[in-house]
């Protein structure tokens, strides 16, 4: 498991998971999975970054760790 910042940041944003999912095009319950700690592919990582309106350079910012993400 991994410590990320995500919940913080949607909380800050004021984003509901439900909203967050759909603008990543993702599940509610990856959503929840990834704010516990859970691992996750870096596909899915890229896409809530950018939908949080952060850029792939601010992944730190998102979930503490390096990766190797590329814009598509």
């Amino acid at each position: 498991m991994s410590n990320n910042n995500l919940r913080k940041l949607r909380e800050s944003l004021m984003i509901s998971k439900a909203e967050l999912a759909r603008k990543a095009n993702i599940s509610t319950v990856t959503i929840t999975r990834i704010e516990q700690g859970r691992g996750c592919r870096i596909e899915t990582k890229r896409k809530i970054i950018l939908a949080l309106g952060y850029n792939i350079s601010d992944k730190n910012i998102v979930f503490g760790e390096d990766l190797e993400l590329s814009i598509r």
